[in-house]
């Protein structure tokens, strides 16, 4: 394969942001008056919408609560954003630049919204490599649909032949496999080596200096 287009997942992948969803997902149900999930428990939602992954840690709530809880989340997240000030993984900076001097596209898809995608991408140096970063409120359909995917590639003009999708979760796996991409698992991030098997991953890499041997 000759690979012209990464399309990257953001949490877990690019971005050590662990600690910061699962404080803001705790702080949130605590307002809320929901049982507190523990760490792993919010560990298997990330990468899923918001709402989706309410959802699972509180069934039965119903749509509209779930929105709500989405909305408190996303408050509570900004005020430990400043806090916990969130890095990149080791290793990305120098690849995603060794990548770009291969002549190769990235793009991210996450099912964060756009505007704390932006402002991360931004605020790690990742964007004078990033050039398409599409957030969840820009998706037709999210994760593992295949929809970021294609249109990443839409974007580009690039096809499935030659694009391969990296992420950290089975979900991210699947949307690439859902759009007839490769696909890369990262073991660093919020899930399982072996959920990244099961889900069909094509590669799985144990550092982000592992993947430029891979395009």
């Amino acid at each position: 394969m000759k690979t012209k287009l990464i399309v990257f997942d953001f949490d877990g992948t690019l971005g050590d942001t662990k600690a910061n969803i699962v404080m803001t997902m705790q702080e949130t149900m605590r307002r809320m008056g929901y049982p507190v999930p523990d760490e792993a428990t919010i560990a298997s939602t990330i990468g899923l919408p918001l709402e989706a992954g309410f959802e699972i840690m509180a069934p039965g709530i119903g749509r509209e609560r779930c929105q709500e809880c989405a909305s408190l989340y996303r408050i509570v997240f900004d005020e430990y954003k400043a806090m916990l000030n969130p890095q990149p993984f080791p290793g990305v900076c120098e690849t995603l630049a060794k990548i770009s001097g291969m002549g190769i596209e990235m793009s991210v898809a996450s099912s964060r919204l756009s505007v704390s995608l932006n402002a991360f991408v931004r605020d790690m140096g990742l964007e004078k490599y990033i050039s398409y970063v599409l957030g969840v409120d820009f998706q037709t359909r999210p994760k593992p649909n295949p929809d970021p995917v294609l249109q990443c590639m839409e974007h580009f003009g690039i096809s499935a032949g030659e694009t391969i999708v990296v992420g950290d979760m089975a979900v991210d796996i699947l949307m690439g496999r859902n759009a007839g991409a490769a696909t890369c698992g990262v073991s660093w991030g919020n899930g399982s080596s072996e959920q990244l098997a099961d889900a069909g991953a094509d590669y799985i890499i144990d550092s982000m200096q592992e993947l430029t041997s891979l395009l």
